[in-house]
């Protein structure tokens, strides 16, 4: 048994609350094929970055205002494909084992996509969200969580955030704080902590703040 203590935790959505792998790659995929692109570097960019950004790693030659058209265009469909979207193992109890604490979305979705997603899931959404619409830079950029950490009013090394990917795990841990990495790829980036998925976690309160427990 490992204990964190902490007085707020950042949650990344899809791989961490949400399992939305079979949507993301198949969507993926189809935009990248007419391109040329290796499948594996395709799905090894995506993950955990706004849709623009992505595309601007993969085609860096190509128009800035293209990307975000198209981005755009993969956002709607994201939003309404969501055949196959469901909870990682513990989710749901997890969100409301930290119901009475401090705590927030910090994802690279958009407002809707978020909405569906969770909608698709069962899953409550926390108060605070930090979406796509609320940063100017995304994810490995700490920036929303920083953000999330600020609108919550607790300093950044008094936060715990859960992540899967590999640019989420940076920003978390270039925001100053730990992280906790979750899924099977997750160690390949260095978390603080590393669980299989959120069955593993329980929180328990203390003076001040809470206590996450992974077994």
């Amino acid at each position: 048994m490992t204990a964190i203590t902490a007085h707020a935790a950042l949650l990344d959505m899809d791989g961490t609350l949400v399992d939305s792998t079979a949507v993301v790659e198949r969507l993926w995929w189809e935009w990248a094929a007419p391109h040329g692109l290796d499948r594996n570097t395709v799905l090894e960019t995506v993950h955990g970055r706004q849709g623009w950004q992505s595309m601007s790693l993969l085609l860096p030659e190509r128009d800035h205002a293209v990307n975000l058209e198209e981005n755009a265009q993969m956002l709607a469909r994201e939003s309404a494909e969501v055949d196959g979207v469901v909870e990682i193992p513990g989710a749901a109890a997890f969100l409301r084992a930290l119901a009475p604490f401090p705590h927030a979305i910090v994802t690279s979705a958009n407002d809707a996509l978020m909405t569906a997603r969770m909608a698709a899931a069962s899953l409550k959404i926390p108060e605070i969200a930090i979406t796509a619409e609320r940063v100017t830079r995304s994810k490995p950029d700490p920036e929303g969580f920083l953000l999330a950490a600020s609108s919550l009013g607790i300093a950044p090394a008094d936060c715990v955030v859960f992540e899967d990917s590999g640019a989420g795990i940076r920003a978390g841990l270039d925001a100053g704080m730990s992280v906790i990495g979750v899924g099977p790829h997750a160690p390949r980036f260095a978390p603080t902590h590393h669980i299989e998925d959120l069955t593993q976690v329980t929180i328990a309160p203390t003076a001040g703040g809470f206590e996450i427990q992974i077994s």
